[in-house]
């Protein structure tokens, strides 16, 4: 079991890591950093400080009325993407520590058939 990074937890919701396989788990937002812990696999974790976080990207529908999944692009790492049963909220605390203009929506599909056809 991996010790947590945070000394103040935030929030803790249920959410779904792609990182590889779906795994079901727990997400953490504390004062210290990201944390993503699989239920049935305690060694499967996720951990990223604050420090470490460059963009969290967010798939908005509907004109933000629907956000199926997010990502956390990090400065050394790549990008983890994830799904929570409350994006919204989520995504709000995630705000407190991560400046709002690294807080970016991902392209929609048509967007990336413009940018295609544009080169």
């Amino acid at each position: 079991m991996a010790q947590s990074l945070n000394t103040k937890v935030d929030l803790v919701m249920d959410a779904t890591s792609f990182h590889g396989m779906n795994n079901y788990g727990k997400i953490m937002i504390g004062d210290r950093g990201f944390e993503y812990y699989n239920e049935k696999k305690m060694n499967d974790y996720i951990q990223i400080p604050w420090e470490e976080v460059d963009y969290v990207i967010a798939s908005v529908m509907f004109k933000g009325k629907y956000i199926p999944r997010f990502a956390i692009q990090t400065k050394k790492s790549g990008t983890f993407t994830f799904a929570a049963k409350n994006p919204k909220e989520l995504l709000r605390a995630v705000r407190n520590y991560v400046p709002s203009d690294h807080m970016v929506r991902s392209l929609s599909f048509f967007d990336v058939l413009k940018r295609a056809f544009k080169k």
